[in-house]
């Protein structure tokens, strides 16, 4: 990766799994530079004005997946609102570049929106989505992040009916894997994270991923709780009651870790449901 100039949210983000993941051979790529032109406030990603897309990012990316035999490959990226297709064209590229090695790629997006105008954007938003769905990725994923109640502090410069919009958008178009993820111990309460999740099922998702948030720095998000091991087999079992095809709820867990494993558990469960006969009603 160094050779090649690429970056990781792993490193960018602190990631608390990193040492497990990098250890294995495992990294999720980020795309369209290290700068992001939004803030979140539960994010330690750097925001700036971002540097010039580099035109050979997808050869690079090709290269590298190539050279660690990657199987699964997780790639993520800032947000590009600078650029009048949201950066669109350059993740289908990446796409792509990389499902030509043979691995299967799983994206882990922003909302290709406009914040300034979001409301009469919709169009224009399910295009820039369309141009990445072309590339055919394996798994789509884009957070919700939070409960709708903290949404807009959380996230000031996203909204949740632009994410909403982009996950009903995707599971209406059947090309991929939907998955979305929310972090615990931001102020929400456990109702809350059961109601988003069944909003998430409503969307569409079929992969859903629980995890702590962790404070970066103290200018971050404070952490409101530390949520328990009881919680978190709670949100599972609300999970398989929903029928997401997968949900990994726990402390560490974060939107890229297991990819591989949530993705062909998600295969598995749609290929099993495929397989069973349809149910036969008895006639006394």
């Amino acid at each position: 990766m160094r050779e090649r100039g690429l970056s990781t949210v792993c490193e960018e983000a602190r990631c608390p799994n990193i040492g497990e993941c990098f250890a294995s051979g495992t990294a999720t790529f980020m795309i369209l530079g290290d700068r992001c032109t939004r803030r979140c406030h539960f994010c330690n990603v750097t925001s700036g004005r971002p540097r010039q897309v580099d035109p050979d990012e997808p050869q690079k990316l090709k290269d590298a997946v190539a050279a660690l035999a990657l199987k699964h490959v997780v790639l993520t990226s800032v947000d590009r609102d600078d650029l009048a297709d949201k950066g669109a064209a350059h993740w289908a590229a990446c796409v792509r570049a990389v499902k030509e090695t043979g691995a299967t790629v799983e994206i882990l997006t922003p909302d290709f929106a406009s914040p300034a105008r979001q409301a009469d954007d919709a169009d224009a938003q399910r295009s820039r989505i369309d141009v990445v769905l072309a590339a055919l990725p394996d798994v789509f994923n884009h957070n919700m992040e939070t409960v709708a109640r903290l949404y807009q502090a959380v996230r000031p410069q996203s909204s949740w009916t632009s994410t909403s919009a982009v996950l009903r958008y995707v599971a209406q178009s059947g090309h991929s894997a939907v998955k979305s993820g929310i972090m615990v111990g931001l102020g929400e309460t456990n109702d809350e994270v059961k109601e988003t999740m069944t909003t998430m099922r409503e969307l569409g998702v079929h992969i859903a991923t629980i995890g702590q948030y962790l404070r970066p720095s103290l200018k971050h998000w404070p952490v409101a709780r530390y949520v328990d091991d009881e919680a978190y087999a709670l949100f599972e079992a609300h999970g398989r009651s929903l029928g997401f095809t997968h949900t990994f709820a726990g402390p560490f867990v974060r939107s890229s870790y297991h990819a591989g494993e949530a993705h062909a558990h998600h295969m598995h469960s749609t290929e099993a449901s495929r397989r069973e006969p349809p149910s036969l009603r008895i006639i006394q």
